[in-house]
């Protein structure tokens, strides 16, 4: 599979576990606050990486939102994000964006390496929000990429990537 359409793929993805966590965070009657700044910080991040790409909302990093206001910025950011892989190539990947990070340092970083990390980012703090529930007693959202590729939840698997082990 070429590298943007399993981007795209991963995206997707993404989209999938923020809304499955999102899920298992109104499962509960009392959502642990850690957790719930961690979904709300995942979503700023995801708007500062895409801003960064392309133009996009702009708020803080570690904004005060309520699991609505989330779901809210989810829904928005997969919007975003569609609109953006229908309208890149791949060859636009290799290209070095420019931008200065919160400390005010300048990077530079390949497209392809931008949207790798976001999505890795987004990652991270899922796992964060899953040991906060596990530790405040509930059963966090089940997220391993894995799983939703074989529960179908990407659509039908990659021919390249199936075996009958």
């Amino acid at each position: 599979m070429e590298l943007l359409a399993y981007l795209r793929r991963l995206f997707e993805y993404d989209h999938w576990a923020n809304s499955e966590t999102l899920k298992a965070l109104r499962g509960v009657q009392t959502p642990p606050e850690r957790s719930r700044k961690f979904i709300a910080h995942i979503a700023a991040a995801e708007w500062l990486w895409f801003r960064r790409l392309k133009e996009g909302k702009e708020m803080p990093v570690w904004p005060e939102l309520t699991l609505d206001g989330s779901t809210k910025e989810f829904a928005e950011l997969r919007a975003a994000w569609t609109r953006y892989f229908s309208g890149i190539t791949a060859a636009q990947l290799t290209e070095v964006i420019v931008y200065t990070n919160s400390k005010g340092e300048r990077w530079e970083s390949s497209v392809a390496d931008v949207l790798m990390h976001t999505a890795m980012h987004s990652a991270y703090h899922r796992g964060q929000i899953a040991s906060d529930m596990r530790q405040s007693g509930h059963t966090p959202a089940y997220t391993d990429f894995i799983h939703c590729v074989r529960q179908g939840f990407l659509g039908e698997q990659p021919a390249s990537t199936r075996t009958t082990r």
